[in-house]
C-alpha cells in the first residue's frame, strides 16, 4: 500500500479532526474517494493544520511527513505567509525580506523531504480571490511572487507543480465566486473538487 501525505494549512486541514475518517471535508477527502474507485491502493494522511505557514511546515516536517515514510507528498502553503505580510503593517522592504524568507524556507522544506524519503513531491500554487473582500486584490502580486518562487523550485527539484490561482479564479468568473470560495481564501466543495481533479492526474 502506498502512502500519500498532504501538507498544508486550513485549506488542506478542512476540519479533519471533526471528520469521521480524519481526512477533512475538502480536496483530501475527495481525492481519497477518487482513488478508491481505481485499482490502486493508497493510505492518505491529512496533515494540514489551520494557520500554518511554510516555517511551521518546516518545523514539523519530521513528525508530519518524514517519519511516516510517504510515497507521495503534496504541499499547499503560502496564503498565511502572504496574510502576515499584508496584515501586520509591514513596509515594502520588509515584505521583500519576508518573500525571500519564504523562498528559503520552502527550499529547505522541499530539500529535507526529498533527502530523507523516496517520495514524489507534488507542489501546489497558493491562491486568493478578490471576493468578498476587494482588498484581497492587493494580495495577488505577493501570491504571484511566491508562486514564481515555488515554480522555480519545482523545476530545480523536478517536482510536478499544479497551478491553481488562475484556474480557480477563472472557474469563479464562470460559475460565480460563491460557487468556488466561501470567504476569498477557503473553498467550497466545488472549489475543492477542482483541486482534487488536478491532483488525481499526478497520482
Amino acid at each position: 500500500m502506498r502512502r500519500l501525505i498532504c501538507l498544508g494549512d486550513s485549506i488542506t486541514d478542512c476540519n479533519r479532526l471533526f471528520s469521521p475518517n480524519g481526512l477533512g471535508h475538502g480536496y483530501v477527502n475527495q481525492l481519497n474517494q477518487m482513488l478508491n474507485l481505481t485499482s490502486q491502493t493508497f493510505e492518505i494522511v491529512n496533515r494540514g493544520i489551520d494557520g500554518f505557514t511554510v516555517n511551521r511546515l518546516l518545523e514539523n516536517v519530521g513528525r508530519d511527513c518524514i517519519d511516516r515514510h510517504p510515497d507521495f507528498v503534496t504541499i499547499l502553503i503560502g496564503v498565511n505567509d502572504v496574510g502576515l505580510m499584508m496584515n501586520t503593517n509591514r513596509t515594502s522592504s520588509q515584505q521583500e525580506e519576508m518573500l525571500a524568507d519564504f523562498g528559503r524556507s520552502y527550499r529547505q522544506l522541499l530539500r529535507t523531504i526529498l533527502q530523507h524519503t523516496d517520495c514524489t513531491c507534488i507542489l501546489m500554487e497558493p491562491f486568493i480571490f478578490p471576493y468578498p473582500r476587494e482588498e484581497y486584490k492587493n494580495w495577488i502580486p505577493l501570491i504571484k511572487n511566491i508562486s514564481g518562487q515555488i515554480g522555480e523550485l519545482a523545476s530545480e527539484y523536478h517536482c510536478p507543480y499544479i497551478l491553481l490561482h488562475d484556474k480557480l479564479n477563472q472557474a469563479a468568473m464562470v460559475e460565480g465566486y460563491r460557487a468556488i470560495t466561501s470567504d476569498g481564501i477557503h473553498l467550497t466543495s466545488r472549489g475543492h473538487d477542482i483541486i482534487a481533479n488536478n491532483l488525481f492526474s499526478y497520482i
